[in-house]
């Protein structure tokens, strides 16, 4: 399996899928929470928070990558040590940061030798390009 940093266009297409899914995720938990019938605020608010907060956190942390870099065939890992996934806390800084820079997150990634964005720095990680899917 050979190892090189992923590049911009994959991280966006990533971004992309990975939007669908959140949107696609909210839609589901409204159509349960709705199907229960009466539920409190502070339930709502909490699947809320675990959907949008801790969604690509989780996947990045446990499996090194959200729905959307799986089928970009990248990968998120530690920068000190690439064959092991970043922490769930650090994932969670790295997540929150990526989403309130937003796109200016990304101008750093040509300019770094690894093609770090801003939110990889802050959370210690880098994005590696991975021979996922095995073709024919």
């Amino acid at each position: 399996m050979k190892k090189k940093y992923a590049n911009l266009f994959p991280r966006v297409k990533a971004a992309i899928i990975d939007g669908i899914v959140l949107i696609v995720l909210m839609y589901l938990a409204t159509w349960i929470l709705d199907a229960i019938g009466e539920v409190p605020n502070y339930a709502r608010i909490v699947v809320f928070i675990f959907v949008f907060l801790l969604y690509e956190p989780i996947l990045v942390a446990y499996f090194g990558a959200s729905v959307g870099h799986f089928f970009n065939d990248i990968m998120v890992k530690r920068e000190s040590n690439e064959a092991k996934n970043i922490i769930l806390p650090k994932a969670i800084f790295r997540f929150v940061f990526k989403f309130f820079l937003g796109w200016v997150s990304l101008l750093t990634i040509r300019s770094d030798k690894k093609g770090k964005a801003i939110h990889d720095f802050v959370g210690g990680s880098v994005v590696l390009k991975y021979r996922i899917h095995k073709s024919n």
